[in-house]
Parts: structure tokens; C-alpha cells; sequence
């Protein structure tokens, strides 16, 4: 089976997007013969290979550059070729096609080991499930140099790491939003790497999501199919774009779990993988996650809050008068299970991350203050 690449380059929680998935081999040798930069490495599109795109094409044969790198190199000048013809990243390739692309330096950078506590949920030879925390960052950006969950793997499972993306993203196969908890899949080698990014492209990985919402869903189910893309405005927000042609399809089945006066809890499954669609699908349906800033409006909520407590007196209103702690400061996003075969075994699996504090007394909370009955 040809494998499929999702155009998405960002989380897989409403992925978290499939973060730049490699393409899966399928056995054959992941590292090219020996060429220095400069150069002009040429590779024959097999039987195989056939309809494959460029860019999954050039990632499968030079695994030590990331996907974002090479589309670079592909939207260069003289960067890469098709039988002397520049082509597009999504360009299909045919039998017998011989691509010629100029090497480039790789990026050399790693991430600095951090000892920072990381929850195993599970873990074997070829992979580990880590719960991570929320206000966690994956991998190092601008902005977010330390306290990674890269940094914390590398510091954990030293030499223990798939290559597949490159240096900076040891054993890194999808993502989580910073402000998402939950269970996500690390590689420990690049044999495992393959296979579970296969199974990404195939949907055999199922992940399941739990939300709190403000409001709620009118039905006890609800399937929303609405493309998401850029928003034309803000930069760091994406938008139901029905009538954008660079728009992605995203496909999200919702079940409601609990109803309270005001609030939610749903069962989230994303079968697409496009930055922020649950929390897109959920704010399309009128009921944005509770503490989604973006989304919803409001990044915190206190216990009072939600009991309907609010002082309104002069001396509630004084600036030195004490604040309520909030019992959320972030959105109520988490991914709860992962469900997926074993490299080794084939064995299908499924792993949990527990929910953590700040969600269990927001749910306590709302059980108290909130309930219908």
C-alpha cells in the first residue's frame, strides 16, 4: 500500500495534526549512500513509488532532513528537479522519474538534555507513552528554548531516540498542543519510528480526547466536517474555512459525556489530524473549551465561579482585596487514551493518561455546583 502524507505540519490534538509524518519504506534502507553537500544526489522513482508526491518522495530517501526543510529545498530556484523539470511538493512522481536534488548542510542542532520528571504511562523496546503535562512545549521553538518535552526525553531516554525527524525532534512522531495533557507515542528507533507513522497515515492509531466545554452540544452526538484553514486575520489562529482552496478537511466525532447548568464534558475523536480542530469543531457547534483563550474568550475560571459566587460589594471591588486562585488556567483539552499495534508483536493496545489535577477538581467542581439534579 502506497502511504499517504497529511499536508499538516502542526498538532495532533485536533493534530495534535500529524507533525510532518515521515513516509514508511516499508524494509528498504533509510540512509542514502554517502553524498556531500553540494552535490547533486539523483534517486529512481520505483514501481512502487509510483504516485507517490515529491516531498513524501525526498523525505523517504534523505530521512535525516525534516519534511519543512525539504519543501524549502523543493521551492528553490535549483533546489530540487524531475527529469530536469522544477516541480511543486505535491507533484506526483511516475515509474522510472529521476529526481536530482542538491544537497544541503543538515541542521546540527540537538536539544539540550533536561532533567525534568516525565509520567510513563508505558513503555518497551521500541517505544514509550509519556502523559505530558500541560504548558509543556514539545520541542524547542522561538520563545520556548527549555522545558520541552524533548529536552525532557533526551535527558531520559539518552541514545534511546528514533532520528527519524532529525536531530531536534529525537523520537518525535506527532504533537500536542503547549497548553494540551495527554498521552503521546515516542519512538525509540527508526525501525519503530516507520511503523507507527505508518499506522498515523493509515488511521490505525485511534487517540480519544476528553473537554470541558462552556455550554453544550444540543445532540448526545454530533459528527462535524468542516475544512479548516489560516485564519486571513490572526496569525496564530486557524478558522472553518468552507471557502478557502488551501483549506484542509477535518473530520471530528463528538459524545457527550456529562451535562451540568452552563458546562460539558465531551468524548472528543478526531479522525483528521489539522492544527487546533477539536477545539474549531467544538467552538463551531457553540460550545468553545472551557479556558481556550483563542477559542473561547477566557484563559481561567475559579471555583467561585463556577459555583456562582461573585462578590459584588465595594470591598470585593477594592485592588488590595484578595483574588480567587483560578481552578483552570488553561484549556480543558487532554488526551486521554491512545490505542495502537506494537512494533514487535502487532499486538493492538491501548494506553490512558489519567486526568490531571487541575481538570479532576474543575470536574469536581462542577459535579458540586453544577449538576442538573
Amino acid at each position: 500500500m502506497t502511504p499517504k502524507f497529511s499536508d499538516d505540519e502542526h498538532d495532533f490534538d485536533d493534530v495534535e495534526s500529524l507533525d510532518e509524518l515521515e513516509p514508511v519504506d516499508n524494509g528498504a534502507a533509510w540512509l542514502p549512500p554517502e553524498e556531500k553537500v553540494g552535490e547533486v544526489a539523483k534517486r529512481v522513482v520505483t514501481d512502487a513509488e509510483s504516485g507517490w508526491r515529491l516531498d513524501q518522495f525526498l523525505a523517504a530517501k534523505f530521512p535525516q532532513y525534516s519534511r519543512v526543510l525539504l519543501r524549502k529545498a523543493i521551492q528553490a530556484p535549483e533546489g530540487v528537479d524531475v527529469d530536469g523539470r522544477h516541480g511543486k511538493p505535491s507533484f506526483r512522481l511516475r515509474p522510472g522519474d529521476v529526481v536530482s536534488f542538491r544537497m544541503i548542510e543538515p541542521p546540527r542542532e540537538s536539544p539540550i538534555p533536561e532533567d525534568i520528571p516525565l509520567d510513563v504511562l508505558y513503555e518497551d523496546d521500541d517505544l514509550a507513552v509519556v502523559n505530558k503535562p500541560a504548558d509543556m512545549v514539545v520541542h524547542p521553538a522561538r520563545g520556548h528554548w527549555s522545558g520541552t518535552l524533548v529536552g525532557a526525553l533526551a535527558h531520559r531516554f539518552a541514545g534511546q531516540l528514533s532520528q527519524n525527524r532529525g536531530p531536534a525532534r529525537p523520537g518525535i512522531v506527532h504533537r500536542l498542543d503547549r497548553d494540551t495533557s495527554g498521552a503521546i507515542i515516542v519512538a525509540k528507533n527508526d525501525q519503530a519510528h516507520a511503523f507507527l507513522a505508518a499506522q498515523f497515515e493509515q488511521k490505525r492509531i485511534e487517540k480519544e480526547y476528553f473537554a470541558i466545554t462552556l455550554g453544550g452540544i444540543r445532540s448526545d452526538r454530533e459528527v462535524v466536517d468542516l475544512p479548516i484553514g489560516r485564519h486571513p486575520k490572526y496569525r496564530v489562529k486557524m478558522a472553518i474555512a468552507p471557502d478557502d482552496p488551501e483549506a484542509k478537511s477535518a473530520l471530528t466525532y463528538f459524545e457527550v459525556l456529562e451535562r451540568f447548568r452552563g458546562f460539558s464534558t465531551v468524548r472528543c475523536l478526531p479522525k483528521t489530524g489539522r492544527t487546533h480542530q477539536i477545539r474549531l469543531h467544538l467552538a463551531s457547534l457553540g460550545c468553545p473549551i472551557l479556558c481556550d483563550k483563542l477559542y473561547g474568550g477566557r484563559s481561567t475560571i475559579t471555583r467561585e465561579e463556577i459555583a456562582g459566587i461573585v462578590d459584588r460589594s465595594p470591598r470585593g471591588k477594592r485592588d488590595d482585596a484578595p483574588q480567587p486562585v483560578p481552578i483552570l488556567a488553561r484549556q480543558a483539552l487532554h488526551a486521554r487514551r491512545a490505542t495502537f499495534d506494537l512494533p514487535s508483536t502487532g499486538e493492538r493496545i491501548t494506553v490512558e493518561a489519567p486526568l490531571p489535577k487541575d481538570l479532576e477538581e474543575t470536574l469536581a467542581a462542577l459535579r458540586e455546583f453544577r449538576a442538573l439534579s
